[in-house]
């Protein structure tokens, strides 16, 4: 018995392009979604800028809610990011950046921003604080992956259960998918608390 023509079709189709009928997740890891810059990245990048946001030269930063960010940069294939540069940046407790567009206003002991190179396993660490409001904002912090000269992704990290999220225009475009791969929770730990935020990237 010959196959009926839409067989023939959809057996063909298949063979061409076999990805067509595998499950989305078969296909690879779903990207971080993009996010816009903001107005708030530095003009200059400051002299102090590792990955220890508390501490600026010899001042120690006591405000907020001391907590450990950390993840891994991948590609949408699982494997990690190799040499990856991966920056933060966000406003203190008061919600002042230090950025000249913000009056100048934050506190000195406040890095306020933070950049890590990764190694072969792709993983990167920051001491910082839980995110901080400020005026028509939910708590973010901004994050940038590069790999030498070449920009991967620029998006924004949120907090699970924060009630502003679903008032703040940037989080309600989000499908509900893409907000669940850029809002975690910050939970306690014994050396203050802990967020985890993997990274997904088109590294090719």
């Amino acid at each position: 018995m010959n196959p009926s023509p839409l067989r023939r079709s959809l057996v063909a189709a298949f063979v061409a392009s076999p990805a067509l009928l595998l499950p989305a997740r078969a296909q690879g890891l779903p990207l971080t979604p993009r996010q816009t810059e903001g107005p708030f990245y530095p003009v200059e990048l400051p002299a102090d800028r590792d990955h220890d946001l508390l501490h600026t030269g010899p001042r120690r930063y006591a405000q907020g809610q001391p907590a450990w960010l950390e993840g891994q940069v991948l590609d949408t294939g699982g494997r990690p990011v190799a040499g990856a540069q991966v920056e933060i940046w966000q406003c203190d407790q008061d919600g002042h950046y230090h950025h000249p567009g913000d009056r100048g206003r934050a506190d000195p002991a406040f890095q306020g921003f933070g950049q890590v190179q990764v190694g072969d396993d792709g993983r990167y660490r920051f001491r910082t604080i839980k995110p901080a409001p400020y005026s028509g904002r939910t708590p973010h912090i901004h994050v940038k992956v590069r790999r030498g000269e070449r920009e991967l992704l620029t998006t924004q990290l949120y907090v699970e259960g924060e009630p502003r999220n679903a008032r703040d225009f940037l989080w309600t475009r989000l499908s509900p998918a893409e907000r669940a791969r850029i809002t975690v929770p910050f939970t306690p730990g014994s050396d203050g608390l802990q967020a985890r935020f993997p990274i997904v990237v088109q590294a090719t």
